[in-house]
């Protein structure tokens, strides 16, 4: 099976388009040449961020939502690398974050190859490099459901992957939720803002998730963790 990240980039034509119309363009194309020439010509990094922030699409999608539904690795990766770059920006139609849009590319996936362990792989990659990021699993779209809500069933992995991250950052002592719901009825009800008013913290979950890591690799060589 070819790489799930790479996708064929087309030789466009750019002359006369916007920064922004670029910027749209270089995230559905996994363009990674164009993202670092519109980013070049800001001039510098608080500009960059500003003008990567505020692009939306006609339909109200950022163009952190249009690489997350095409699941281009690359640009996101490039993305979220980026000073001041927002990880939780809110789409209009359906309230999603970008790890909602990431995990519709996933289950669009596992619908026409539930059984292939490449997209497994790549889904367990793509959503690590998300939460790591900064990416808050906890809030919910206008269907009020979270990422975790909205996987596949058939992608177990994934929920488990989602699940933990929630229980990680539930284990940080920020909020409350229902482990079996994958934080469904026991969390804040109300939650569902964005990333610049989110307590999430990438430092903190990186750590607790390494700590939980450790506990899990010690419980499996039969050592109890003090």
């Amino acid at each position: 099976m070819a790489d799930l990240r790479a996708h064929p980039e087309q030789d466009m034509e750019h002359e006369g388009a916007s920064p922004k119309e670029l910027l749209i363009e270089a995230a559905r194309r996994n363009n990674t040449d164009l993202l670092k020439e519109v980013i070049d010509g800001c001039g510098s990094a608080e500009k960059a961020a500003v003008l990567l922030n505020e692009t939306k699409t006609v339909l109200g999608n950022y163009i952190y939502h249009e690489a997350a539904l095409k699941g281009n690795y690359e640009i996101i990766d490039m993305l979220l690398d980026q000073e001041g770059f927002e990880c939780d920006p809110i789409s209009r139609i359906e309230g999603d974050t970008p790890l909602h849009s990431a995990v519709r590319y996933i289950n669009s996936l596992t619908e026409s190859q539930p059984s292939n362990p490449d997209i497994s792989t790549f889904a367990q990659e793509l959503i690590s490099m998300m939460v790591d990021a900064g990416s808050d699993p906890r809030i919910r779209n206008k269907a009020n459901l979270t990422p975790y809500q909205l996987t596949d069933p058939r992608n177990t992995a994934l929920k488990q992957q989602l699940q933990d991250a929630v229980d990680i950052t539930q284990n940080l002592g920020d909020y409350i939720v229902d482990e079996e719901e994958g934080g469904g009825e026991g969390e804040d009800e109300d939650y569902a803002g964005s990333g610049s008013d989110s307590d999430f913290d990438p430092e903190e979950y990186r750590r607790e998730k390494e700590r939980r890591e450790k506990e899990k690799e010690a419980l499996a060589n039969g050592v109890r963790p003090s």
